[in-house]
């Protein structure tokens, strides 16, 4: 018999997480489903309608209007039929979907959505509760972390690829501790490795060599003679 498989990929910011479930789900010919780009879009459609980032009531509305359509290789992301792949990615976007995951009722929202796409097909979702929360019962999870240096680092280098601008190193440092402690510590659905989850540290490798890694877990777990949907 054939099932949907889900792979499960947590991590802070700047972990490497986008990138390496980006290339894993190509690899596997797997949709990729970016989790925090739902969290940004919402954002900045907030941003647009000069809405507080702190309304829970009026962001949790947008969340479950919004029309969040997310596409692999090319990866793109549309809002209400717009596409905003290149715009969420602004510095201060990231810093309003930090914001308004927060609140319960865009997570509950948000969380509907995403099932609702891994209904369709075998996924790669990564975010910041995609093995505790959204699917606990994931085939496989990984929970991907690296040193708060090396993480500010990748990000900065990040933004200069896309010609954002880019913050001194110890601004981009402070940025992503105050970004861990919020997502550590929200009272609804926070960042943590699940207990059943693989833990990979990103520091000391490539992304070439996080990916076989991440390729070999996968497939330990999953190559035991089923099919699955793709």
């Amino acid at each position: 018999m054939k099932r949907r498989v889900v792979i499960a990929i947590d991590g802070p910011g700047g972990a490497g997480k986008s990138t390496v479930a980006r290339r894993v789900a190509d690899r596997l010919h797997f949709l990729y489903i970016d989790t925090g780009a739902m969290y940004r879009a919402v954002a900045l459609w907030a941003e647009r309608q000069n809405i507080s980032w702190d309304d829970a009531l009026a962001m949790e509305q947008l969340a479950k209007a919004a029309q969040i359509e997310l596409q692999s290789n090319p990866v793109k992301v549309t809002l209400n039929g717009e596409d905003v792949t290149e715009a969420i990615r602004r510095p201060d976007i990231s810093q309003g979907a930090s914001k308004v995951s927060v609140f319960r009722g865009v997570r509950e929202a948000l969380v509907e959505k995403q099932r609702e796409m891994a209904s369709r097909s075998s996924v790669v979702m990564e975010g910041r509760d995609i093995g505790t929360v959204v699917f606990p019962e994931a085939d496989v999870k990984i929970f991907l972390d690296a040193d708060v240096r090396v993480r500010a680092e990748r990000r900065s280098r990040e933004l200069e690829q896309k010609g954002l601008p880019v913050p001194r190193l110890e601004e981009a440092v402070e940025d992503l501790k105050v970004r861990d402690e919020r997502d550590c510590n929200r009272r609804d659905a926070p960042l943590r490795q699940a207990p059943d989850a693989n833990l990979v540290d990103t520091t000391p490798y490539t992304i070439e060599q996080v990916e076989e890694k991440i390729l070999k877990l996968i497939r330990k777990k999953i190559s035991n003679g089923k099919e699955f949907e793709r």
